[in-house]
């Protein structure tokens, strides 16, 4: 099954705030729940800001994002669809 890759902003009040102990119990929680949706849904990776997140995650379709959302108690506030990537190498490939 060929997953998408979808951009999560998590509004979450504070979160760069948190100390180190703090975001690896979140991860630990986020990877409960991605245990139970295997191989639906993959998270890649996570950038914390201030008040929000933004994760990357490769899922099925956006129905298995939000029931990771559901599972773990962390708010999916806006799904986008990926379409393509881009990086400082792209100029290189024309």
């Amino acid at each position: 099954m060929a997953l998408n890759r979808y951009m999560i902003e998590r509004d979450i009040p504070e979160v760069g705030t948190l100390e180190r102990e703090q975001l690896a119990a979140a991860a630990a929680k986020s990877n409960e729940a991605l245990a139970q949706l295997a191989p639906d849904v993959q998270w890649v990776e996570s950038f914390v800001a201030a008040d929000k997140t933004f994760c990357v995650y490769l899922a099925k379709d956006e129905d298995a994002i939000r029931k990771h959302a559901e599972i773990s108690g962390f708010p999916a506030t806006k799904i986008t669809p990926i379409r393509k990537t881009i990086d400082p190498t792209t100029e290189a490939a024309t």
